[in-house]
């Protein structure tokens, strides 16, 4: 009786399906539906087989319901199918347009209508107007039904206000100023020119990177123990607006200590690599220096056939003194290779852009010092807005896939000038600048410029991988007009053309450039008393120079510069053909450096001198140099040096011999909101130019300012970080007077991106 019992109860819970019919479906195939039953023919099966079936083809997404019931010795699958989407559409979208909203979703058109799927791509809606500055977006979305079991999706937005960031506060911090500190990260306050930028909106990703921003910031001026304890973006809902508080611990700021090269290379002395070292003892602690280090000897390890050496650096601090002892170990490091190198991200910029900037291919050593050195180069393009490179495991143990992930940023920029000088009055330019021409890297450039008597016209040109080797090439053209009026009695007009080629000698600081330039100058429309200097140069003069320039630069920003060294020698011999025959050698150099970083106050040196002298043929007063207020503020154009006093114009003549130099210290205005991005500078402008060749002594009048004359200039300087760009107005007067003297000059400068 009671295996009777159990029997019966089996059959009451359990069936058999002769066969699976499907109904109600127009566009997929019974087998299609079928594949997703788990209940198969033949097989029993109860209700909890009917609820796993049920699961199943509801997971597919195909489907709008799901109806599973035993009919007789049949089991019957009723389905209604999802529609399919005939049509998706955005309404009330202005600050992100319909194909950015459809690269962030996934519902698309002709692909199946889920109800999941939708929800998801809300989701995704809202995230990109938060990335976008808008946290109180919101989105509806609407389903059309149409006929054929087909719909239009709509989603309807309402953007709302952008969500600002009021306030960026620090805490913890002693040595730099929360306006230092500000400078640093690119997150901005929101300020009275918000709706011209786009940095002072809450973004996660963003204040992530200002985080690593941070940690370099302080790492590189000696704080080697400086963390971020907490970053907190604070949402006030009422006002719309987020308070970002990052808290740190500085540290102690520490020095170099005793430095030292270890090598465990066969045939590879110490001491051969000291020079490679950029870390001395006694100076501040550097992790720039470190890691450039840490590239340089690596490199050098390679090139002696070590291509898996490996450097590692040793820091042992004193806490007590506040130095940090270095040792870099290098050593044969474990056979790694490359297996592949994918980029990703770059929609504009050309892969091998990318590429070319790696020391190291497929098939090459693996070495993460050498990624790193890959990874600077490409942020110092100022192409990507963030550049990220990983590696993972390969198909084998000695195998290493590595991942470039780049995000781009606009590289074109619109700047311009305007000035105001006494003799030539209102003065000004405007340039168009691409630093990444077609996604392939190369730099373009094209200014006009112009006043009453100015009209210049200027076109530039770099690749900066010739022959894909690194190897800049620079094409230039240009014609630069300038008409008689008070200062000048006659027109100048020169055209002229040129290339050269750049190439580095070490690293990314020290440069030789080779250059060859071909240049025509038209001196005409002379004054009917013109001098017998001016009558021998009127007509058309060809000069043809080559010439070489070396160039080393340590400045951590060349636009708006705080620490650093831009030195730069060059030499021009004319005489390859042409009219002209001289050399020509010039100096210039400036010196950057944080005199009180906590308020921001920097301070610059910056000196230039030349000397120029004919070979065979005499020098015309066009072969020699002019200064004046582009130099030495506070003065007309051409206003210092030699003058012919044959007439009342006061000719300028030009000299053989110049310098000058200018002490400048920049600093924060007192009292004026950070968000106005206002800071001034005071400064004094020095130098002379004097000499003259003898054949054009002998030919001119009554010479005046030959020998040594010494001008000084005083001045200040507005400048403003605009979202354009940088602006600067500087207002000069000269301390000491001559008839070429004006009584101030200033000029107005900026730009941006697009």
């Amino acid at each position: 009786m009671p295996g009777g019992v159990g029997n019966l109860v089996v059959s009451a819970e359990a069936a058999v399906a002769n066969a699976i019919v499907v109904r109600c479906n127009t566009r997929i195939e019974d087998e299609t539906v079928r594949s997703y039953v788990t209940i198969k023919p033949g097989r029993a099966y109860g209700p909890a087989d009917i609820d796993e079936s049920i699961k199943a083809l509801f997971a597919t997404g195909l489907f709008a319901d799901v109806d599973v019931a035993r009919q007789g010795a049949n089991l019957v699958v009723t389905v209604k199918e999802n529609p399919i989407i005939s049509r998706i559409s955005f309404e009330g979208n202005k600050k992100l347009t319909d194909e950015a909203l459809k690269g962030v979703i996934q519902s698309n058109s002709r692909s199946v209508l889920t109800r999941a799927r939708i929800q998801s791509d809300v989701q995704r809606i809202l995230e990109a107007y938060r990335r976008s500055g808008r946290f109180r977006a919101t989105v509806d979305p609407k389903i059309i039904d149409r006929k054929d079991n087909r719909a239009d999706l709509v989603f309807e937005i309402k953007e709302g206000t952008k969500t600002g960031v009021e306030r960026i506060t620090f805490i913890g911090n002693k040595n730099f100023s929360d306006g230092r500190l500000r400078d640093v990260i690119r997150t901005r306050q929101s300020g009275f020119l918000s709706w011209l930028r786009t940095t002072d909106i809450y973004d996660p990703d963003r204040l992530n990177a200002d985080k690593e921003l941070l940690r370099r910031f302080y790492y590189k001026h000696g704080y080697a123990d400086f963390r971020i304890v907490s970053a907190v973006a604070d949402l006030d809902r009422e006002q719309n607006v987020f308070y970002v508080t990052l808290t740190v611990e500085e540290g102690d700021e520490y020095i170099f200590g005793d430095v030292d090269v270890v090598s465990s290379l066969q045939g590879v002395n110490s001491d051969s690599l000291k020079s490679y070292v950029r870390t001395h003892p006694g100076d501040t602690y550097n992790s720039e220096d470190v890691e450039k280090t840490l590239e340089d000897l690596t490199v050098e390890a390679a090139n002696r056939g070590y291509a898996f050496a490996q450097v590692r650096p040793r820091g042992d601090r004193n806490y007590e003194n506040h130095t940090i002892s270095l040792t870099y170990n290098i050593e044969e490091g474990p056979r790694v290779y490359i297996e592949r190198i994918n980029i990703r991200g770059n929609d504009r910029t050309r892969e091998y852009v990318i590429r070319r900037e790696f020391d190291i291919a497929e098939g090459d050593a693996y070495n993460r010092v050498l990624l790193d050195k890959a990874e600077r180069r490409l942020k110092n393009l100022q192409y990507f807005k963030d550049v990220k490179i990983t590696s993972e495991r390969g198909s084998a143990p000695d195998r290493v896939i590595v991942n470039a992930d780049v995000e781009e940023q606009s590289t074109g920029e619109v700047s311009f000038g305007i000035g105001y000088s006494t003799s030539d009055g209102v003065i000004g330019d405007i340039s168009l600048t691409e630093k990444n021409f077609l996604g392939r890297g190369q730099y373009v450039r094209v200014a006009v410029g112009g006043g009453t008597d100015t009209h210049t016209y200027d076109f530039n040109f770099t690749e900066p991988y010739f022959l894909g080797r690194r190897i800049s090439l620079y094409l230039e053209a240009y014609q630069h007009v300038y008409e008689d009026n008070s200062v000048r009695d006659y027109t100048q007009r020169q055209t002229g053309a040129g290339f050269g080629f750049g190439l580095p000698l070490r690293g990314d600081e020290l440069k030789l450039n080779l250059f060859y330039k071909i240049y025509e100058t038209k001196i005409s429309d002379l004054a009917d008393d013109a001098s017998q200097v001016l009558l021998d140069a009127e007509g058309n003069r060809l000069t043809s120079l080559v010439g070489y320039s070396l160039v080393y630069n340590t400045l951590d920003d060349n636009n708006n510069p705080r620490d650093g060294i831009y030195a730069k020698f060059q030499q021009e011999f004319a005489g390859v053909g042409g009219d002209a025959e001289y050399l020509q050698t010039t100096v210039e150099g400036r010196y950057y450096r944080e005199l009180v970083p906590d308020w921001g106050l920097v301070g610059m040196l910056k000196g230039s001198a030349g000397d120029v002298v004919g070979i065979g043929k005499r020098l015309q007063f066009t072969d020699q140099f002019f200064i004046g207020g582009e130099t030495i503020r506070g003065f007309e154009n051409s206003g210092i040096g030699p003058r012919d006093m044959a007439n009342d114009d006061d000719e300028a003549l030009g000299g053989t011999y110049y310098f000058a130099a200018t002490a400048e210290a920049q600093f924060p205005f007192p009292g004026i909101p950070e968000e106005f991005g206002l800071s001034g500078a005071i400064f004094t402008d020095v130098g002379s130019l004097w000499g003259i060749d003898s054949d054009l002594k002998d030919k001119a009048g009554e010479l005046a300012s030959e020998d040594f004359d010494l001008r000084v200039s005083v001045g200040f300087g507005i400048l403003w970080k605009s979202p354009f760009g940088p602006l600067r107005a500087d207002f000069a007067v000269p301390v000491m007077k001559n008839d070429a003297d004006q009584t101030q000059v200033f000029r107005i400068g900026g730009g941006t991106r697009f």
